[in-house]
């Protein structure tokens, strides 16, 4: 029991980050001051519209990373001690909690003052997970020969 909970607690405090982060604290309202605070900081200076662009882009690429890593979580607590690298089982079970979450997570923003739901950022977060995955399946191809 406590070599499951090894396993399975780490993807849950993931889980528990990205509930963290779908609040009105992580809105796009207040991330981008802090973007401002740190280009200001390296004196680099944009107009309103490359910000935005920039401040856009690196919201969809923490959806991509954040969901990327609860992938590989999930995955290893799915693989536990197993010596096996891959099995279809875990591939699926791993899916199927992260499009679940993904899209429970994007009802939550639902709910906030300063957020909304989004099936895009749904889509990017299952992507990201994905790509991570499909790095695993090829990390094993490897490794079988």
């Amino acid at each position: 029991m406590t070599q499951m909970l090894g396993y399975w607690l780490p993807p849950l405090a993931w889980m528990a980050m990205i509930f963290y982060f779908s609040t009105d604290t992580f809105s796009g309202e207040y991330t981008g001051s802090y973007l401002e605070s740190i280009l200001s900081f390296f004196d680099i200076h944009l107009n309103p519209p490359a910000l935005d662009r920039i401040h856009f882009l690196i919201r969809k690429a923490a959806h991509f990373t954040e969901y990327g890593i609860l992938a590989a979580l999930l995955f290893r607590a799915f693989r536990g001690r197993a010596r096996d690298l891959w099995r279809q089982s875990w591939f699926i079970g791993t899916l199927i909690i992260l499009v679940s979450y993904a899209l429970l997570d994007e009802f939550h923003q639902t709910f906030t003052a300063t957020r909304y739901g989004s099936l895009i950022d749904s889509a990017i977060d299952v992507t990201g997970g994905l790509v991570i995955l499909g790095l695993i399946r090829l990390y094993a191809k490897r490794k079988a020969g």
